[in-house]
């Protein structure tokens, strides 16, 4: 069965620190040796709460009990089906974080970003959920080798984002 190309993406915070997942485990991943947030691909029926809930308790064993929505990301990347990702962030969870089968799990402060190995457009939004923006549309375009071409927010082109500018 073919995935959905909706998806979760999932921030968690706590002391001034992102709980990051560095995707080290799966075989090919788009996401091989990446930086990125907790998340995945709805399932049949699931509303894009239910999706992030579930997701968030299978990667890492927490119960987020307070989290916002906070964008739509459209992810263009070579040859890949688009994908759309409903961008969240939580600053209230319960559990004990267990280790994840998809990669490393660790708590990086936020001011450390920029020294991981990310997709270029995370930076975008990395910097917009840091203004406080209340929610934004930001379409990321890359090509077949990751490398960022295009970024359009709230329907504007933003200029300078190219990874060849």
């Amino acid at each position: 069965m073919e995935k959905s190309r909706l998806t979760t993406l999932c921030y968690i915070e706590k002391d001034d620190k992102y709980l990051m997942l560095h995707r080290i485990s799966k075989k090919n991943d788009i996401n091989k040796d990446k930086w990125i947030g907790i998340g995945g691909h709805f399932e049949e029926g699931e509303s894009p709460e239910d999706c992030l809930l579930r997701e968030v308790k299978e990667e890492t064993g927490l119960t987020l009990t307070s989290y916002r929505f906070r964008g739509i990301v459209t992810f263009i990347c070579g040859d890949y089906p688009t994908e759309y990702m409903c961008l969240y962030t939580a600053d209230g969870f319960e559990g004990q974080l267990k280790e994840c089968d998809e990669g490393k799990l660790e708590w990086v402060p936020k001011a450390d970003l920029n020294n991981l190995e990310l997709w270029k457009g995370d930076l975008i939004f990395f910097e917009l959920l840091d203004k406080g923006e209340p929610f934004f549309s930001l379409k990321l375009c890359y090509h077949a080798d990751g490398t960022l071409y295009e970024a359009v927010l709230n329907g504007r082109k933003m200029s300078g984002v190219s990874d060849r500018e």
